[in-house]
């Protein structure tokens, strides 16, 4: 069992920035590590992803304005944004896919809000 706890969302004015983190209860060292996100009313989508080897993917939309990064020996995953705009708005959450289980575990989100 693994517990993700969320933090550093708030609000924040367009083109402005927020650093979220995400702390695991336990090692990290074999999981990948994903953020999602979720507006209102939309599905949960994947933001961005950063495997055990310290590969890196983001959605699209995200690409060039947010940077994930892990510290194993912090068990922490970190999501850089810059950049920010009003559409980025939602509930940011943690996700971590365990290796050679494949079980995943949630955390409870971080709310982040950009206004226009």
């Amino acid at each position: 069992q693994v517990q993700l706890v969320e933090s550093g969302g708030g609000v924040v004015q367009a083109g402005g920035s927020l650093r979220l983190s995400c702390v695991a209860s336990r090692s990290i060292i074999a999981s990948h590590m994903s953020w999602y996100r979720q507006a209102p009313g939309a599905q949960r989508e994947l933001v961005t992803m950063i495997t055990t080897g310290g590969n890196t993917n983001y959605a699209d939309s995200v690409k060039g304005r947010f940077t994930v990064s892990r510290d194993n020996a912090r068990n922490t995953v970190y999501l850089q944004m810059t950049s920010l705009k009003p559409e980025d708005t939602g509930v940011y959450y943690c996700n971590a896919h365990t290796l050679p289980s494949s079980r995943e575990y949630w955390g409870q989100g971080t709310q982040v809000t950009v206004s226009p």
